[in-house]
C-alpha cells in the first residue's frame, strides 16, 4: 500500500481536539475533556486547518460552529477513533494478537452460543472472543468485526457465508392463556393477541397462510428482540411465534407452552459470515471449524 502524504495523515492530538470540540460546540468543554487549555486545543484545530488547508469551524465572537466540510470530517474522523481505540482495547485485553471480534444477534448469542463458547475457548487457548450485538447486517469495512452471526437469506454483500442451522417456530403463550383460549387450530390464534417481533412483520401472516388459516389484517404489539417478545409471551400478554431453539429454557420451566403443538421450518437459515481478506484470520478458522461441528450435532 502506497504512503499516505504527510498533510492526510494529520497528528492524533490534532484529531482528538477537533472531534472533541466538534461533539461539544465548545473549545472550552474539549479542553476540560481533553485535560487541556483552551488556548492549547485552539492552537491544535487551527494546525488541522492549516494541514488540510480547509476551514473546519466558522468562529464568531466567543462561539465555534462546525462548517460543511467540517461537519462531515467529524463524521468521519469520530468513527476512525473509535475503530483505534477498540484496537487497542482488543490489543491490551489479549497482546498476544489472538482474539476473534464477532457480531452476534444478542438472544442467539446469549441463549445458543454463550453456553457453548466455553468448548471453543478450552479447545483455543490464548484466543479471545469478544461479542459485540449486530440486529442487522453491516459494512465490514467500517466496523472492525472479524465475523458475524446473520439471519435470513445467504445475502450479505462482499462476503463469505457459511450456513450455521435452520430453524423451527412455534406459536408459544403463558399456560395461563392457553388454558383461557383453548386453542385446537391456527385458526383459534386470532382470538388471541399475536405478538410480533419487527424484524420479521410478516411472520404471522406466513405461518397462518402456512397452515391453511385466515391471515388477512394480523395486528398486535411489537417487539424488538425475541427475549423481550417471548418474556411478553410468558407474561401473558398474548401468543408469540418463537423459535424452538431460543426458548428451550423458558418451555423447560412451564413458562412458555405451545399455543398449538404445529410448529414450522423458517425459510431463512442462519449463517456465520466473514470478510474475504479475514479468511485465513488464525481465530476465525478455528471458530469456523468448532461452529460447523456444533450445529452439524
Amino acid at each position: 500500500m502506497a504512503r499516505e502524504p504527510r498533510r492526510f495523515l494529520p497528528p492524533t492530538a490534532y484529531l482528538r481536539a477537533f472531534e472533541a470540540a466538534a461533539r461539544t460546540g465548545s473549545v472550552t468543554l474539549a479542553a476540560r475533556e481533553l485535560s487541556l487549555t483552551q488556548s492549547a486545543v485552539s492552537r491544535q484545530i487551527i494546525a488541522l486547518e492549516q494541514q488540510l488547508g480547509v476551514e473546519l469551524f466558522h468562529r464568531e465572537r466567543q462561539t465555534i460552529r462546525l462548517t460543511l466540510a467540517g461537519d462531515a470530517y467529524a463524521r468521519e474522523i469520530r468513527e476512525a477513533l473509535r475503530r483505534i481505540a477498540a484496537a487497542s482495547l482488543t490489543l491490551r485485553a489479549n497482546p498476544a494478537g489472538g482474539s476473534l471480534s464477532l457480531a452476534c444477534l444478542p438472544t442467539w448469542g446469549a441463549r445458543w452460543l454463550a453456553p457453548r463458547l466455553p468448548g471453543f475457548l478450552n479447545t483455543t487457548p490464548g484466543v479471545t472472543v469478544n461479542v459485540l450485538t449486530r440486529l442487522v447486517p453491516f459494512d465490514f469495512a467500517r466496523d472492525p468485526f472479524d465475523a458475524a452471526i446473520h439471519f435470513g437469506a445467504p445475502d450479505w454483500p462482499g462476503a463469505r457465508m457459511m450456513r450455521l442451522h435452520r430453524e423451527w417456530v412455534m406459536p408459544m403463550c403463558s399456560p395461563a392463556m392457553k388454558a383461557e383460549f383453548r386453542f385446537q387450530s391456527a385458526a383459534d390464534l386470532r382470538r388471541a393477541p399475536l405478538l410480533h417481533l419487527d424484524s420479521r412483520p410478516d411472520a404471522w401472516e406466513r405461518y397462518l397462510a402456512q397452515m391453511g388459516a385466515p391471515f388477512d389484517d394480523v395486528q398486535g404489539a411489537l417487539f424488538d428482540q425475541f427475549a423481550t417478545l417471548s418474556a411478553a409471551a410468558g407474561a401473558g400478554l398474548g401468543v408469540a411465534l418463537l423459535p424452538m431453539i431460543l426458548t428451550e429454557e423458558e418451555r423447560a420451566a412451564g413458562r412458555l407452552v405451545p399455543a398449538i403443538d404445529q410448529p414450522v421450518q423458517s425459510e431463512a437459515a442462519y449463517y456465520l459470515v466473514w470478510p474475504a481478506e479475514r479468511e485465513a484470520h488464525p481465530p476465525l478458522v478455528a471458530f469456523r471449524a468448532w461452529i460447523a461441528g456444533h450445529c452439524a450435532d
